[in-house]
């Protein structure tokens, strides 16, 4: 990492979002499962909601889908669950996909008040700000990407919204400088 490479963070009132969901399309395709995690790596949420798996695209079938064992809750329970996760203090909300993860957060809450700050945060934007590429990969391998932060991509299970979740919150304490 060097000198250009470090974030410099408006508020530590930050949780990192993941989803995971059916396909591209906002519009038919659902989500299927949530992970949050607060920037303090003390607190973690993750669930699967219930989902038309008729209605799954090929790749999130084989990459996605063999991983949703546990149990399946409704829209409303997550909307609940995730409003305890917040709290009433409305943080801010980073996402790694923000035009999909963003539009599916939107979705699940429809016209229902949200618990966070009114305008998410794209951490790929982020990285690109920084001079990072938000693909994450150096020379096609996004093994060296994250090991040139210390971190392992072995210790996480890709397409696992709670481990995505971790993901991005190890790299931005990083980048940061919240964490050596």
């Amino acid at each position: 990492m060097n000198e250009k490479n470090v974030l410099q963070p408006f508020s530590r009132d930050v949780v990192f979002f993941d989803a995971e969901f059916s396909g591209h399309d906002i519009i038919h395709d659902q989500l299927m499962s949530v992970g949050m995690v607060s920037l303090d790596g003390s607190r973690e949420m993750y669930f699967e909601l219930a989902y038309d798996k008729e209605h799954v695209s090929e790749w999130v079938r084989e990459h996605v889908e063999p991983y949703l064992t546990g149990e399946k809750i409704s829209h409303e329970e997550a909307r609940i669950r995730i409003h305890r996760f917040c709290g009433a203090h409305e943080p801010h909300l980073v996402a790694t996909v923000n035009h999909y993860d963003m539009a599916f957060w939107h979705k699940l809450f429809g016209i229902e008040k949200e618990p966070i700050h009114s305008i998410p945060i794209d951490f790929a934007s982020m990285l690109f700000a920084v001079g990072l590429t938000p693909a994450r990969e150096i020379e096609g391998e996004k093994r060296k990407f994250y090991a040139q932060f210390g971190i392992d991509l072995d210790a996480y299970q890709m397409h696992n919204a709670l481990d995505d979740a971790h993901l991005m919150r190890d790299l931005y304490v990083r980048l940061a400088g919240y964490e050596n």
